[in-house]
């Protein structure tokens, strides 16, 4: 193949942002120029010219839910991985709640022999804990498995582990890092009584009452559990889709010398929407946890500025139209979301709520470091070329007829952006470029150093 130059671009990479080229070899990063690049070089390769261009290392999305296996009428990976690289996401990390469930070490090697065959990304795939499988746990590879995912609340009720005990060794014994949903399922049973008491039991419950039934409390208690098995057990735990204001303290009080293994993710969701948005999209942003108050998008923002959430990835969550008919019990809770999570994060940027080296930082960097990626999330010589070429500046409105989601809808639907994904390269392969796809080239399983 030959070697591919990107020339003269804006590089935004681990703090910093510098005008450079960079060089794309064998699949990998072989130079990083600063200064000009020799003519020699320019001569062997295919230029890409950079001018006016911004280059990011590629998305490493912690949090999808691809569907695949078993739900594939409303998503699967091929559909959902050209979203994917479409918004400049480069590996994904895919739950286990698909059918079958990923719940032992042969699921795990089926599903992923399989998504190997259709994804356009790197991948790897969770192992989901149940009350009965502790035993399947303690045989996790962590050179290959990114994570346990552990469900602190009724989203998905097979996954939930209620049996303490079961809790405890789970928290003491896991060989990965252990990625939490947090809500305490009493609470959330308790608040739907009292909204029933309020409205009538069989009437419709209006879709904002979903923040009141999944409330700020029912988070914070059911992280603080979480938080106090991992402190007690020395757990590797990172906790899912931060959606509070009052969930931020708990991490400020975690003692130095466990900071490093307590770490902590919001969402591209919960920084954009406040509940206000329920009156004008409804159930196209009901997902779980709810989204929140404004003051909890705007601490969750101010948290990201601060160092106090370490990454931020999308739980994409794709669902059928129809399958979002409903009240704020009935209808499904889920966002379709990967192909935009980067232009909304630089959006974001460009009207302060943050950096955009810490854009690249939250999605990018820490993803790599807190799960042990190898080679990927930064712009380093030998490093797997996983890149984004972003045109900053660049208006445009979202569309339908531009998503690439099976489902085929996205609540930013009318919305104005200023960053386009232009080409998306993994592992060195132009793989997305100005609206076309080269589907014959696939991601790659991710590997671990752990």
């Amino acid at each position: 193949m030959k070697p591919v130059l990107i020339y003269k671009a804006k590089i935004i990479n681990e703090g910093n942002a510098f005008k450079g080229s960079l060089l794309i070899e064998d699949g990998k990063i072989s130079k990083i120029f600063k200064d000009d690049v020799p003519e020699s070089v320019k001569a062997k390769a295919e230029i890409i010219d950079g001018e006016d261009k911004w280059v990011l290392p590629g998305v490493i999305d912690t949090h999808v839910h691809f569907r695949d296996p078993g739900m594939t009428q409303k998503a699967d990976f091929l559909t959902e991985s050209r979203a994917a690289v479409a918004g400049g996401v480069t590996s994904v990390m895919d739950m286990p709640n698909t059918s079958p469930a990923t719940t032992t070490m042969a699921l795990w090697e089926q599903k992923t022999q399989e998504l190997a065959k259709r994804s356009l990304v790197n991948f790897s795939c969770y192992m989901g804990a149940t009350d009965n499988n502790v035993d399947e746990i303690m045989k996790i590879d962590p050179k290959k498995v990114c994570g346990l995912k552990l469900f602190m609340g009724s989203t998905t009720s097979s996954f939930v582990v209620n049996d303490r005990q079961k809790l405890e060794e789970i928290f003491a014994k896991s060989p990965v890092l252990i990625a939490t949903h947090n809500e305490d399922d009493n609470m959330i049973k308790e608040n739907l009584a009292k909204v029933k008491a309020e409205l009538g039991e069989d009437k419709p419950i209006p879709m904002f009452y979903h923040s009141v039934i999944r409330n700020s409390d029912a988070c914070y208690k059911s992280t603080a559990a979480a938080i106090d098995l991992a402190l007690k057990h020395h757990t590797h735990l990172h906790v899912l889709h931060l959606s509070t204001l009052k969930e931020l303290a708990l991490f400020e009080r975690i003692p130095d010398a466990q900071k490093d293994n307590i770490t902590a993710e919001t969402t591209v969701n919960y920084l954009w929407f406040a509940d206000e948005a329920y009156e004008r999209l409804g159930a196209r942003i009901k997902c779980c946890p709810s989204i929140k108050k404004g003051k909890s998008r705007e601490g969750l923002q101010k948290g990201v500025a601060d160092g106090i959430i370490d990454t931020i990835a999308t739980d994409h969550a794709p669902h059928l139209l129809s399958e979002k008919e409903g009240d704020a019990i009935t209808a499904a809770s889920g966002i379709p979301s990967i192909q935009h999570s980067l232009p909304m994060m630089l959006e974001l940027a460009k009207k302060g709520a943050f950096t955009r080296e810490q854009v690249v930082e939250k999605m990018c960097h820490n993803p790599a470091k807190i799960f042990g990626v190898e080679k990927r999330g930064f712009i380093r010589k030998g490093y797997y070329a996983d890149l984004v070429i972003v045109a900053p500046n660049t208006p445009y409105t979202v569309e339908a007829k531009d998503l690439q989601y099976k489902c085929g809808w996205s609540p930013l639907e009318g919305e104005k952006l200023s960053y386009k994904v232009e080409k998306t390269f993994v592992n060195g392969n132009l793989v997305y470029d100005e609206g076309k796809f080269n589907e014959e080239v696939k991601g790659q399983i991710l590997s671990f150093a752990r």
